[in-house]
């Protein structure tokens, strides 16, 4: 099995960006958010909770979940955010495990928002974390999800401190926006990750 590089950040720090970077250079991607919209499909038994919890009104026309209410809800009541997080984070966890378990290659690139709040950092050998400043992270979330500035801020200081995530860090890429200082920090890890991991082998 590869060895296994979380990599984490506050919400809208670049960590699709970053794993897209790595992507580039054949490293397997490992999404939580990814895998978090596949155990949320139509029928599934996670759906069928949700559907059951929230109510028809959480469905879009076509029935699917309406992920703009739903982001609405559980942002403004930690309560709901805690219930729907319990829900999902063992399936998540289940098929993350699983798809790890399938790759072959020297390492792996887990992305996985919630690994500080979560504590799963056990469950990786390196841990890679974003710097991103918070001005930063409330103009691209604005941006990109078309929500108001208290919104993205509420998202943002639902999650942990940048200060607590960096505390766990192995490994530290800040991202300040500039594409290029990003990817010469993602070619140097990548030659440092294949260094010491092929070394253990």
């Amino acid at each position: 099995m590869s060895y296994v590089v979380a990599l984490s950040g506050g919400v809208a720090s670049g960590k699709s960006t970053i794993a897209d970077l790595f992507s580039k250079l054949g490293v397997p991607i490992i999404d939580a958010d990814m895998i978090a919209r596949q155990v949320v499909q139509v029928g599934t038994e996670a759906f069928n909770q949700i559907v059951m919890h929230f109510s028809q009104e959480i469905l879009l026309a076509n029935g699917e979940l309406d992920r703009s209410q739903l982001r609405e809800i559980i942002f403004n009541n930690d309560h709901e955010r805690l219930w729907l997080n319990h829900l999902l984070h063992p399936l998540i966890q289940q098929e993350t495990q699983k798809q790890i378990a399938m790759q072959s290659t020297t390492y792996v690139i887990w992305v996985v928002p919630l690994l500080v709040e979560n504590n799963l950092h056990t469950l990786a050998d390196r841990v890679l974390i974003i710097d991103a400043p918070v001005p930063l992270q409330v103009a691209r979330l604005v941006k990109r999800d078309n929500i108001s500035e208290t919104l993205a801020k509420k998202m943002i200081m639902s999650q942990v401190s940048l200060k607590k995530r960096l505390s766990y860090a192995d490994d530290i890429i800040v991202n300040d926006g500039n594409l290029a200082l990003l990817t010469a920090q993602v070619n140097l890890l990548h030659r440092k990750y294949l260094d010491n991991f092929n070394s253990k082998i």
